[in-house]
């Protein structure tokens, strides 16, 4: 019996080989799926089975395409919003025998409604599972987040409860095989490693400690999660299947920097490349980050036009995005900017530091501001005084009511994410911009002083 992890970047999205006895069987597959059929071919294993543990929001599956390419059937949760298009329906109870392995289904329901588990047996020592994959029901270190049903917080947080408990129920030698690691929008407090037990998990994950059901929903219902828009269309992707995702892009001439048309000129170098030279209107979002911040900022109807630092950057940046549903890159431009746009709409945005925050907190600069741009959770731990929250998914909204002409310093926790929105608010027209380097993280090593 063969089982191997697949980690994918950005997304912390983690799926799995199984394979034993010449049969293989993925589990949450990603929508590019070579890595699967590699491993396939490796092992001289035909694909039988695709078994998905609940409907993904914040990635395209790649089941439909697996079944399209090896022929295998796609399995998933009883989903009483829409019937998934591609997968046949598995429930509690259900087995299957891939070569000596068996899996056994659970349904688990919390995260979303069709979620399901799958214990996983290695039938020559069949007294209790050696594993269970749990998709978004329990992580390593947090539980599934419970806020996709608002209408029905209560209810949906209790029935995550009582999934746990179920899932604790397979014995304390059981390892735990999540559907994400750390990172991962789809919890917050996971640890920065990726395995894990079930005897390790009740000791550790501090949702776990809750014993009492009622105390377990309200700490649930406390919590705060932001849903990018683009969740709707992954949940839509999933439910009717996607196709393959298209040819890697091209490269473009760097006159399309001086027209790119209807195109988003989108700045994956990094955040110092940016602030270096830049095509003035262009949204920055490091290649690192876009599968956590491209769902918010990049309108889904328009092209994309990739600013990389070279052609390997710009594939790796376009196939992110087409993991989350953005397939129309019309190409790439890379080298240096200053070149690629001489005599054209060259822009710069400037780093500011500590002691220069400091001085404008003490003594404000006719209308200037201070937008943190973290999330609410993390304000609320701790701010500078007078600044002022606006979460950098929700720019330019979040701060409709700033004036565009006036003065604007932007931080984060480190200035990362403080140059996205950056860039976000330059697009909308804000003129006087700079970005705090180093942010939180910088402020607070010089010991000065925050409110909570």
């Amino acid at each position: 019996m063969r089982l191997e992890k697949v980690k994918t970047p950005g997304l912390a999205h983690l799926s799995y080989f199984l394979s034993a006895g010449g049969e293989a069987a993925i589990i949450d597959p990603r929508r590019d799926i070579d890595v699967y059929l590699e491993l396939a071919r490796n092992d001289g294993a035909v694909i039988k089975h695709v078994f998905e543990t609940h409907r993904n929001e914040d990635l395209l599956s790649g089941a439909p395409v697996l079944r399209t390419e090896t022929g295998a059937q796609v399995w998933h949760g009883p989903n009483p919003e829409k019937p998934i298009q591609y997968a046949a329906e598995t429930r509690e109870g259900d087995t299957f025998e891939i070569g000596g392995a068996l899996l056994k289904v659970l349904e688990t329901p919390g995260h979303t409604d069709d979620s399901l588990s799958y214990a996983l047996y290695d039938k020559s020592f069949d007294e209790a599972p050696v594993g269970v994959f749990t998709g978004d029901a329990l992580f390593i270190g947090d539980v599934g987040r419970t806020d996709f049903y608002p209408e029905r917080r209560r209810e949906v947080a209790g029935l995550l409860y009582d999934s746990l408990a179920k899932l604790t129920a397979l014995g304390d030698q059981c390892l735990v095989y999540p559907a994400h690691g750390a990172g991962s929008i789809c919890g917050s407090g996971m640890a920065d490693r990726e395995f894990s037990s079930i005897g390790h998990e009740k000791l550790n994950n501090p949702r776990l400690q809750i014993e009492d059901r009622e105390a377990f929903i309200d700490a649930k219902v406390a919590e705060n999660h932001y849903i990018p828009p683009y969740f709707r269309r992954m949940e839509e992707g999933n439910m009717e299947g996607t196709g393959a995702a298209p040819s890697d892009p091209q490269p473009s001439s760097p006159a399309m920097l001086l027209d790119p048309g209807d195109a988003i000129c989108l700045d994956v170098r990094g955040i110092f490349d940016f602030a270096g030279g830049h095509r003035t209107g262009s949204l920055c979002i490091p290649h690192g980050m876009l599968a956590a911040f491209a769902g918010w900022l990049l309108p889904s109807d328009k092209p994309v036009l990739l600013v990389a630092r070279n052609a390997d950057q710009a594939v790796d940046a376009a196939t992110t995005l087409q993991r989350i549903g953005f397939d129309n890159v019309s190409g790439f431009v890379s080298g240096t900017m200053p070149l690629a746009v001489k005599n054209g709409p060259l822009e710069m945005l400037d780093f500011v530091d500590t002691e220069t925050v400091a001085s404008r907190v003490d003594t404000p600069p006719a209308g200037w501001t201070l937008l943190d741009v973290r999330t609410i959770d993390e304000y609320e731990s701790g701010h500078i005084m007078n600044s002022r929250h606006a979460y950098v998914g929700k720019l330019p909204d979040a701060a409709s009511d700033l004036d565009p002409g006036q003065p604007v310093t932007v931080m984060c926790g480190t200035g990362a994410r403080a140059t996205i929105a950056a860039s976000q608010l330059m697009r909308s027209g804000f003129s006087r911009v700079d970005v705090y380097i180093g942010s939180m993280k910088a402020w607070t090593a010089a010991g000065k002083p925050t409110c909570s």
